[in-house]
């Protein structure tokens, strides 16, 4: 096995995920509105004094992302788990967690990608511009992937259950937590003039951590789900 043909898999994972979200643009779209609404509400509940919108809206921001990205995690391995297309990327020669690396990419794509260039518009919203902005989105950019990867092991530990979106909220939120601190802090500490930079350096550690090992585990969970 050389690494054109592993890249040839994973690439037509990334393809075939993106091309049957199009296909169903309701289910994909659903957590980037989920985001809209809840983001633009806020604003319009707790009244549109400046300061109150200020210290909130990272905190409201995070929230919204995090929640978004749980909406659509019962959709990552579903589909395939139902039509056979997980036994099959069984069989295949390429490694199991390199295939599910690609197919957590597209969810990516397709739920957090948009959370992160939406991100500045709704960030105006609460008034948020200049340093704490930029932070905002870079906060996103790292944060995302890693919610992405965590709600995979959690898609893959529920696979064949039924109620299996209650199930993967109880069993990622509370590793969703430690992200969403060290995001909506990361913005809060660069309002306060302080520097944002300690929880971006987490966030960053967070993203490397779960890129080396949330493959193999989900990897682990769709085996076991398969037996």
């Amino acid at each position: 096995m050389n690494r054109s043909s592993m890249w040839e898999a994973v690439s037509g994972i990334v393809k075939r995920d993106l091309l049957l979200a199009m296909r169903r643009r309701s289910d994909a779209a659903m957590s980037v509105f989920f985001l809209v609404i809840v983001a633009s509400l806020f604003p319009l509940g707790v009244g549109p004094e400046p300061a109150v919108l200020r210290t909130i809206g990272p905190g409201v921001l995070w929230v919204a992302a995090l929640l978004a990205c749980l909406l659509s995690l019962s959709r990552v391995f579903t589909a395939d788990y139902v039509d056979g297309a997980l036994e099959q990327m069984v069989l295949v020669p390429q490694p199991l967690a390199v295939l599910v690396a690609g197919k957590v990419f597209a969810h990516w794509l397709i739920s957090g990608l948009p959370v992160v260039l939406l991100s500045p518009l709704l960030g105006l919203q609460f008034g948020l511009d200049g340093a704490p902005l930029g932070v905002l989105v870079l906060s996103l950019l790292l944060g995302t992937p890693t919610l992405s990867m965590i709600g995979a092991i959690g898609a893959a530990l529920v696979l064949g259950v039924r109620g299996s979106g209650l199930l993967v909220a109880l069993l990622v939120l509370p590793l969703y937590v430690p992200v969403l601190i060290f995001g909506a802090g990361a913005v809060t500490g660069s309002m306060a003039g302080v520097g944002g930079e300690a929880n971006l350096s987490l966030l960053g550690a967070s993203l490397v951590l779960s890129l080396f090992l949330a493959p193999w585990a989900t990897a682990a969970a769709i085996r076991i789900a398969l037996e």
